[in-house]
């Protein structure tokens, strides 16, 4: 499985106003955690995900992706 992890050192809690990957703008607080993902991964990552799929990526791609945020949301949230 690729590497996924947090930058927790850089994990804040902004007022921003800013763009979503579907060119959305977002208003609002709320924390951004930054996610290191090593180039040497990218390939492995990006072969395992379709956007046209909705089940895409696999549960447990999506459950290592969503459980490094949610730790890292969860530890800045309870400081």
């Amino acid at each position: 499985m690729p590497t996924i992890k947090t930058d927790y050192q850089q994990v804040t809690l902004e007022e921003v106003s800013t763009q979503d990957t579907e060119d959305q703008t977002v208003y609002g607080e709320g924390y951004f955690i930054p996610v290191f993902i090593p180039t040497s991964d990218v390939p492995a990552w990006l072969s395992a995900y379709d956007p046209n799929n909705e089940y895409s990526p696999n549960a447990a791609d999506s459950r290592t992706i969503a459980r490094i945020v949610l730790d890292a949301l969860k530890k800045k949230s309870e400081e």
